[in-house]
């Protein structure tokens, strides 16, 4: 796995650091700057944990018990395996 979390200075790795969110919002997944993730499902706060690396619009996770997963940012939205979530608004967040 290659990649750093952020985006780097010449823009070749996806902006992913924030929330992203299903539809119905049951799935929350915050993608942290240290390149790790926390992953809410339902009321199950941190239901999976672990970290991630980014190369292009690809990420790679890896989680806390060695399991790993893939997922791609196409158009503005994370296909992360069989899940669609999108950025979560950072405006709508209460200050």
């Amino acid at each position: 796995m290659t990649g750093d979390a952020r985006s780097d200075r010449d823009g070749e790795n996806a902006d992913v650091v924030g929330m992203w969110v299903t539809a119905d919002g049951h799935i929350r997944q915050e993608l942290l700057p240290d390149g790790r993730y926390d992953e809410a499902r339902g009321d199950r706060r941190s239901a999976y944990t672990g970290r991630y690396t980014v190369s292009g619009s690809h990420l790679d996770y890896v989680d806390d018990t060695g399991f790993t997963a893939t997922g791609d940012i196409r158009d503005g939205v994370l296909y992360h395996e069989h899940l669609v979530l999108h950025r979560e608004d950072r405006a709508e967040k209460p200050s």
